[in-house]
């Protein structure tokens, strides 16, 4: 028992309490919601809670497990994911247009949110072993060529936002790499060139009108623009102290689509205003600190690119998620981590943190 109390002080305790605040802040906004549904019997509330709690024993669970581990079961774990992105294709669930739903009984996960956990761990391992290599081209395009299997196998599905995810989270460990200049020009002119193509030859009809919504929402506002026309109206009018929790007009008369998980963040800049909206943005900022000092004191390669890549991974969804709302960004279904509704989500954060703690437990 003495050992066991021991382990667990050695924890950062700052990371998890920060955590544990957007987790709390989730689930008010989340009952602040159903607040608005006649006769709601408050299931996705409920389901949160229990998401989020289960959510903390896979953290402690996974802090517990030395991450040097999964350094030797890396490529493993790689292929495993693929295979699953693979049975996703095959024998998924279509969900509002995406089949990217595995029926297990009566629960459904969404596959593609332990993938992006599954990528950061194989891109750790590669970028651990070659990171004093990365000034031949060769590495730069292998990583990126075992980043692109997942890419393509999610936007198969098609999920858009989550392949934006895994390749934006390649392109941040990249970039901290440090890379030559020239080679960023080629990776630039190529990434222009298959976005070129694909906008031709591959991109569904629906997903290009969704960009161009994006480019001039107003071209199509009881379409496809009017979810972000609404999610923009949302931001706006909360002002500075927001209207008050569950008396957002936009969200409590039900303009506002997907309140609870696309949307959430316009929900929150309605009813807490800009106050609201800049405490989040604080307790975000003051876990990406956190996972930055982790970065700094590990002693291994390993460990330092495993909690960068768990950075990279939540600071390119939180900027997704966040910029549909604003209108700056495709609306593309992208969850704001630990905040929206979704339990595969919140599972999936919440395994990558304990990554992290484990590094910082074993780093001290």
């Amino acid at each position: 028992m003495k050992n066991f109390l021991i382990r667990w002080r050695k924890i950062d305790w700052l990371l998890f309490l920060a955590v544990l605040i957007l987790l709390v802040f989730s689930a008010i906004i989340l009952y602040s919601l159903n607040l608005n549904i006649e006769g709601s019997d408050f299931l996705i509330f409920k389901k949160q809670i229990f998401f989020a709690l289960s959510g903390i024993v896979l953290m402690f669970i996974v802090a517990n497990i030395n991450y040097t581990a999964w350094s030797t079961y890396s490529k493993m774990i790689y292929v495993l994911f693929g295979i699953v992105l693979l049975v996703v294709l095959l024998f998924g669930t279509q969900v509002k247009g995406t089949t990217g739903w595995l029926k297990i009984g009566p629960a459904s996960i969404q596959p593609v949110e332990f993938a992006k956990v599954a990528l950061v761990i194989w891109l750790a391992r590669y970028f651990s072993d070659h990171a004093h290599d990365f000034k031949f081209f060769r590495h730069i395009l292998l990583s990126g060529l075992g980043t692109l299997i997942f890419v393509v196998l999610v936007a198969m599905q098609p999920d858009l936002g989550s392949a934006m995810v895994l390749f934006g989270t390649w392109v941040v460990i990249l970039l901290f790499t440090g890379v030559r200049k020239k080679h960023l020009l080629w990776l630039f002119g190529t990434f222009i060139l298959v976005v070129v193509a694909s906008w031709f030859f591959a991109m569904p009809d629906y997903q290009k009108a969704r960009i161009s919504t994006f480019i001039n929402p107003s071209s199509d506002p009881q379409g496809q623009g009017y979810n972000v026309i609404q999610s923009m109206v949302s931001v706006g009018s909360g002002q500075w102290f927001g209207r008050g929790l569950s008396l957002g007009s936009q969200s409590a008369l039900h303009f506002l689509p997907e309140p609870g998980t696309d949307f959430i963040f316009a929900v929150i800049a309605e009813d807490l205003g800009l106050v609201g909206v800049t405490v989040l943005l604080f307790i975000f900022a003051y876990i990406f600190y956190r996972l930055f000092i982790i970065t700094r004191r590990s002693k291994d390669d390993f460990g330092a690119y495993l909690v960068l890549g768990v950075s990279s991974m939540l600071l390119v969804q939180m900027f997704i998620n966040i910029g549909m709302n604003m209108g700056i960004s495709p609306v593309t279904g992208i969850p704001l981590p630990l905040v929206s509704a979704g339990g595969s989500s919140v599972w999936a954060v919440m395994i990558a943190i304990g990554l992290a703690q484990s590094v910082y437990m074993r780093n001290r």
